[in-house]
């Protein structure tokens, strides 16, 4: 039982001294490993503070150089700017000691200067002493006063001068006179002859042409209503005889004809002939001449190099295709004056262009819309001088028939290329122009009337119809007005024959379905 016991306490015991030895066994291999760990700790430590330093001093190393390199251009450049102010500072003080030797030099001069001006002084006070002495002199010889003999030697001077200068002048006249009349003519033929001219005589009818001669009562109408309603709408005179597939239209404005032409042309082609489609396509095909006067002025302007035209000369240029003077068309005769005037301003050594605006405008005062009592050449300086052209060229054209005043050295250009296109043989009749005119004259005197709407000469001026208006002249009043018509034509006008006057009053009511 003791050895039990004893054996169990020795068993405790070795227990206990294995326990307490295993447990210093094991610290003691836990304090080897905490060394080994902190051991290791401490040289990774050691390791990355090693690497951190190295990293440090190679950024400052960077850093200490890129600084260094900006520091030796900074450098660089402060030598650089201290060298160019050096080199400045020198150029500056070799300026300056120019200027002061050149100051000094300009001392000296000046004092130089103002030794010979007191030199000149006393010289000139010397010569004016010796001049009084021979001036005293001389008039006491003389017995004349210098103001005296001054005038006497100026007479006899002039007197010389005049004989001398009538006699340069007879020979540089006699010079002259041939001289020009020979280059003048050398001009004229050269412009003549650099011109193509073209031949354009108007006539008084135009022949419209239809398929058959059925078209010809339709145009006719019942009891003539078409026919009247044309005349009436276009102004003109429509000749229906036994021609075969032909119609006369007889005007002297060729406008008119035109317009009757077109609408006649337009009213076959539609088929539908009647007063009121009368009406309808005449005043549409009026809007279209008109347009093409305008485009007919542009194209002109255009082929002739001529730009910078207000609209409304532009739209006078193109009416100048339906007017003619004494038979020459008034357009070809302006456009062929326009090229004259640039090929003799060319010859002079003027300047072309203004010759042609010249040429070209001269006789826009033949077409007007309103017609005043003036001559042409006043009229279209006027409209020129209205739409802002130049004076010269204002000048030119009112100077053309010596109307006005020649200021401008393009209006004998105007005057003489004016007459060559007009006088070149076959270019105008003075018969057509009479006729022209008095038809004019007939339908103006009508229109002098009040209440009178529109007056159309026909039948050659052998009648004149005045249409007027319903509410302004009553059925009585129409007979007194064609009576006292009559009348005044007769005592003012000279004309072949008779002229029948007929005053047309119509009443229209119109109204619109909507």
């Amino acid at each position: 039982m003791d050895d039990i016991v004893i054996y169990i306490v020795v068993a405790i015991v070795g227990l206990v001294v294995g326990a307490i030895i295993a447990n210093m066994i094991s610290k003691r291999s836990a304090k080897s490993q905490a060394h080994t760990i902190v051991e290791k700790a401490k040289l990774e430590a050691e390791v990355l503070k090693n690497n951190e330093v190295l990293k440090g001093k190679e950024e400052g190393l960077a850093i200490k150089s890129e600084s260094e390199k900006q520091a030796n251009a900074r450098l660089a450049k402060v030598q650089s700017s201290e060298a160019k102010l050096k080199q400045r500072e020198i150029q500056v003080n070799q300026q300056q000691q120019e200027l002061q030797r050149k100051k000094s030099e300009a001392d000296a001069l000046k004092v130089n200067l103002d030794n010979q001006i007191a030199v000149l002084e006393d010289r000139k006070k010397d010569v004016d002493k010796m001049e009084k002495k021979v001036r005293d002199t001389l008039e006491h010889v003389s017995g004349l006063s210098a103001e005296e003999a001054k005038e006497k030697l100026v007479e006899s001077l002039k007197d010389e001068a005049k004989t001398t200068a009538a006699s340069y002048i007879n020979d540089i006249m006699d010079d002259a006179k041939l001289t020009a009349n020979k280059e003048a003519k050398r001009i004229i033929v050269a412009t003549i002859q650099r011109v193509a001219t073209e031949t354009a005589i108007e006539n008084a009818v135009t022949v419209f042409h239809i398929d058959n001669d059925e078209m010809k009562g339709r145009i006719i109408g019942r009891e003539g209503r078409n026919i009247r309603a044309l005349e009436s709408a276009t102004g003109i005179e429509i000749i229906v005889d036994d021609t075969p597939e032909a119609i006369v239209l007889s005007s002297f404005d060729p406008v008119r004809r035109e317009i009757a032409r077109l609408a006649l042309h337009q009213l076959v082609a539609d088929g539908r002939i009647h007063p009121a489609r009368i009406e309808e396509v005449v005043a549409k095909v009026r809007k279209q001449v008109e347009e093409e006067i305008i485009e007919t002025g542009k194209r002109t302007a255009i082929d002739l190099g001529i730009h910078g035209l207000h609209p409304e000369l532009i739209r006078l240029i193109g009416k100048m295709k339906y007017r003619s003077s004494y038979g020459q068309n008034l357009l070809q005769h302006s456009r062929e004056t326009a090229n004259l005037c640039a090929v003799m301003a060319s010859e002079l050594g003027l300047n072309p262009k203004k010759a042609r605006r010249a040429g070209l405008l001269h006789d826009i005062g033949k077409v007007p819309d309103d017609e005043p009592e003036l001559p042409h050449a006043q009229l279209g300086m006027k409209l020129a001088e209205k739409y802002k052209e130049k004076s010269d060229i204002c000048n030119a054209i009112g100077a053309h028939h010596d109307e006005e005043e020649a200021t401008s050295l393009y209006a004998p250009i105007v005057q003489v290329c004016d007459a060559i296109s007009g006088a070149r043989p076959g270019a105008r009749r003075e018969v057509v122009e009479a006729y022209i005119k008095r038809l004019n004259d007939l339908e103006k005197l009508a229109m002098s009337y009040p209440g009178v709407v529109k007056t159309y000469a026909i039948q050659a001026g052998r009648e004149l119809r005045v249409i007027v208006g319903a509410d302004k002249i009553s059925d009585q009043e129409t007979e007194k007005l064609s009576t006292e018509i009559a009348q005044k034509i007769q005592d003012e006008m000279t004309y072949p024959g008779q002229v029948r006057i007929t005053v047309i009053r119509e009443t229209r009511a119109v109204s619109f379905a909507k």
